[in-house]
This record gives C-alpha cells, structure tokens and sequence, in this order.
C-alpha cells in the first residue's frame, strides 16, 4: 500500500515529552501516531473517552432524578432510606 505524509501541528514542549514517551516504548511518534489511526478505524472510535469540562448547570427535578437513577443502577451510590430520600428532597427545595 502506498505511504503518504500526514502534518500534525502541536506545542513543541508536547512533541518533545511524546517523543520521549514514544522511545521509552520502543517506538517512534510516527509509529505511535500509526497505531493510533489503526485503532480509530478498526473500533470506528476515539481509542479513549473524550468529554468536555462542563461547568455545573441547574438540572430540572425529572434530569437530577433520572440522572441518578442512572448512577444508582451501575453500583455507585450506596441505597438510601426513605427518609434520607425526603431530607435530599426538603434540602433541594430549601436552595431553590
């Protein structure tokens, strides 16, 4: 297959830590960057989770409630009585 030439721009202190990073793994960046558009085509995604640093907005009651539900249903939050459920309620309603 043929070989093309690809330009990356990026901070010069940034390729300079990768290239090191990249030896250290017995690699070049070349090689590096390689295997990172293999992966990006093979699993048709980012081989690592992108997300945007969100700044905290007021959610309605019915987002906050299946929000965490959600949350609730992977294990990450331990089960509440029904009275520490009444008290989260009474103290959203209290900062509203």
């Amino acid at each position: 297959m043929a070989q093309v030439s690809m330009t990356v721009r990026m901070d010069s202190a940034l390729k300079s830590s990768f290239d090191e990073l990249c030896a250290e793994f017995g690699m070049s960046a070349n090689t590096a960057m390689n295997i990172f558009a293999n992966a990006v085509v093979a699993y048709r995604k980012i081989p690592f989770e992108i997300k945007a640093r969100t700044k905290k907005k007021d959610m309605d009651g019915k987002e906050a409630f299946y929000e965490l539900r959600k949350m609730a249903e992977k294990g990450k939050f331990p089960e509440l009585t029904l009275d520490e459920i009444n008290e989260e309620i009474r103290l959203y309603r209290e900062g509203k």
